[in-house]
């Protein structure tokens, strides 16, 4: 088992697509159909998927948040039985952009497994899918609140926080603003009107400066947008949610965005 350090360093449901169409600024380059989509963030590109996982060209870094694996085993175990496939759906999905892009690294933000235990609950089948997405790259686990300590037998580095170039990558977003910090936690979620009917979708949301990722897990839950926790990160300064899609993303001022 490996340790976490204060920091690691580098000096070292899904809605049909029509219905969601609404939200697009035409001259958005969220708007062209690509599998991939710019989101500036401290002043550099990062390219936000569909999938809900954030690329960085130039570092070969994939980012990904609140997987909550073995979420479905920790439910079950309070007598609460959903089906104990979540482990293996979220894999599987991670999964493709891994294969898509190929990265040097792999950073998972925190609230990796959905308890302390679950590393253990693991099936063989699972943790065999999980050590051939890290296998040939760097994997980083950073702590969560679900998930604080390091675990064994899940292969990869375990650290509290990354600093990389202009950006902190960290699992809760800091109460100060903090430019260049990507972080998770709060499982973004976006909610607009079409037609008299109401499309609700995870999201990033970014006012440019720090940006918040949805969460990837198969049962991981949301919160609005509109929510005050957002509120304080962001404060008036206006902020764009990135809308997940089946092929691109969809994107839309958050001050337009519904409340629950």
């Amino acid at each position: 088992m490996r340790s976490f350090s204060a920091a690691h360093s580098r000096a070292s449901g899904n809605p049909d697509e029509s219905s969601a169409a609404v939200v697009v600024d035409s001259g958005s380059p969220l708007s062209r159909g690509r599998a991939e989509h710019a989101i500036s963030v401290a002043g550099i590109a990062l390219l936000a998927d569909p999938a809900g996982v954030l690329y960085w060209p130039d570092e070969k870094l994939l980012v990904v948040a609140d997987l909550h694996l073995e979420k479905g085993s920790a439910f079950a175990a309070r007598g609460v039985l959903l089906p104990p496939y979540d482990t293996a759906e979220t894999l599987a999905r991670l999964a493709l952009p891994i294969a898509r892009y190929a990265p040097r690294r792999v950073l998972a933000l925190g609230d990796n497994f959905h308890d302390g235990g679950g590393p253990a609950r693991m099936a063989d089948g699972d943790r065999a899918a999980l050590t051939a997405l890290q296998r040939g790259r760097e994997w980083l686990w950073i702590a969560g609140n679900h998930d604080p300590d390091p675990a064994d037998n899940i292969g990869g580095d375990f650290i509290a926080a990354l600093a990389l170039g202009p950006f902190t990558f960290r699992h809760e977003p800091a109460r100060q603003a903090e430019a260049g910090e990507v972080a998770g936690h709060l499982h973004p979620l976006a909610r607009v009107a079409r037609r008299g009917r109401a499309v609700r979708r995870r999201c990033f949301v970014s006012d440019g400066e720090r940006l918040v990722m949805p969460a990837f897990g198969a049962y991981a839950g949301g919160l609005n947008v509109r929510d005050r926790a957002f509120a304080a990160l962001f404060g008036t300064r206006p902020c764009t949610a990135h809308m997940l899609g089946a092929r691109r993303l969809y994107a839309v001022a958050v001050a337009r965005c519904l409340p629950d």
